[in-house]
């Protein structure tokens, strides 16, 4: 299970991405998608066949990246409209992706969730 804060974001690209590349590669990835990479969330990659996952973030002294290749099988990523290039995922979602749950057949229950206040 990861535990992240609730600050950092987890963004997964939608469009498969030469895992080749290194550092520089992924955070010109997630640059070409809009982001800046250096602001400390998570940018997931994958790869044509859906087995090699990237997980890039910079952790204010330098560049991380986390890789998991599959053996078998390939990951599930959320179903998502046509034509998005990236998606907003949380924490748990990407846990039950590397944990290899289908997520189509994993419904989550509505949970309590407090509406921002207006000031």
């Amino acid at each position: 299970m990861l535990t992240l804060p609730s600050s950092v974001r987890v963004f997964l690209a939608l469009e498969p991405v030469d895992m080749r590349g290194s550092f520089n590669s992924m955070a010109g990835h997630a640059r070409r998608l809009g982001f800046q990479p250096e602001d400390g969330h998570l940018y997931v990659f994958l790869n044509r066949r859906k087995q090699l996952m990237k997980v890039l973030f910079f952790d204010r002294s330098g560049w991380c990246i986390l890789a998991k290749r599959l053996e078998q099988g390939t990951f599930e990523i959320p179903k998502v409209t046509a034509g998005e290039r990236q998606v907003a995922i949380d924490a748990a979602t990407l846990g039950l992706i590397l944990e290899g749950v289908d997520l189509s057949r994993a419904p989550r229950r509505k949970r309590y969730r407090r509406k921002p206040t207006s000031r």
